[in-house]
């Protein structure tokens, strides 16, 4: 189906301003890193709407190898023993906040009635790979030990995140069936999957629909740095040599995403492997829709899809 037009409309002006600046000087690295910062903060906030009341939203501090991590702990009531949610936003590994993304955790821990423990994971390029993984897992093994202060069940976790948030979810997947916690559900919003940017939804929606090829394709050099692996599986989670045994997985994608096929692809090797998956695409959508709100009606429809996913497992 055709592009939402509300959407269209972004796209359009966001394309009228590219090729007005066209003629431009080519931006340094560091003047690109700043440009998609601020992109990023600018649209993670973009049509979230008022925020959603809940009985408690709380900054702390997890403590990580590499130091203190901030994370937002949002309780929606005042029940003890929910379920457990450690949320991961999005952002290409380099860009978003717990801040930028918090309409989208309040959303959830509304409507899954979870505790969401949103994490504030270091960044590339200052922080390559794997030092943002090994924050959000040490992220969840500290909400774990917390889970009954927290109000929450250490026996009832999930793990869930969007774009670069949907990759460190996977990863902490496969991580947590050696390492533990033992996990109830992962939840992947158009994750991203895969560092060599082929795939077919990569060249039809890789220009004109806000996220490009070209900037995948730098957020992965950021993460992985010049050194890095691309065969790592910790960051190319369907390198795994096997993902038997995971938890059950819903996996969202959007049509116009250039990260679609690589997400439904990860869920047809998850249902391979005997995993419990649901794969859902939102059709005239694009990357960033889950938490356009105010904008497009299918952002709703895609939240209330995930808590009834968490409310199922968990």
């Amino acid at each position: 189906m055709p592009l939402h037009p509300a959407l269209q409309a972004i796209c359009d002006a966001a394309n009228q301003a590219a090729a007005g600046a066209a003629d431009a000087p080519a931006p340094s690295d560091a003047e690109r890193l700043t440009l998609v910062r601020g992109g990023a903060e600018a649209f993670g906030s973009l049509g979230a709407g008022a925020p959603d009341p809940l009985h408690s939203v709380e900054d702390m501090t997890a403590e990580g190898p590499h130091g203190p991590i901030p994370v937002r702990v949002y309780r929606p009531a005042t029940t003890p023993g929910a379920p457990l949610v450690c949320y991961y936003h999005g952002g290409g590994f380099v860009s978003g906040s717990v801040a930028a993304w918090d309409g989208v955790a309040r959303r959830i821990a509304k409507e899954s009635g979870a505790v969401v423990v949103s994490v504030d994971y270091r960044l590339a390029p200052e922080h390559r790979f794997p030092v943002p993984l090994e924050d959000c897992h040490a992220a969840l093994v500290w909400a774990v030990a917390e889970a009954e202060r927290l109000g929450a069940d250490a026996t009832r976790v999930a793990v869930a995140g969007d774009s670069a948030g949907g990759n460190l979810a996977a990863a902490l997947a496969l991580r947590a069936r050696t390492e533990g916690p033992t996990l109830r559900a992962q939840v992947l919003v158009y994750p991203v999957i895969a560092p060599e940017c082929t795939t077919a939804s990569m060249d039809a929606n890789g220009t004109g629909y806000l996220l490009t090829a070209d900037s995948m394709r730098s957020m992965w050099a950021w993460y992985l740095g010049p050194d890095g692996d691309p065969d790592d599986p910790g960051a190319a989670v369907a390198k795994a040599t096997d993902h038997a045994g995971l938890p059950p997985a819903l996996v969202i994608t959007a049509e116009y995403d250039p990260l679609r096929d690589e997400g439904e692809d990860y869920a047809a090797l998850l249902t391979r492997a005997g995993v419990d998956v649901t794969c859902t695409r939102y059709d005239g959508m694009l990357h960033g829709f889950f938490g356009l709100r105010e904008i497009v009606p299918d952002s709703d429809r895609a939240v209330a899809e995930v808590a009834a996913f968490l409310r199922r497992h968990c």
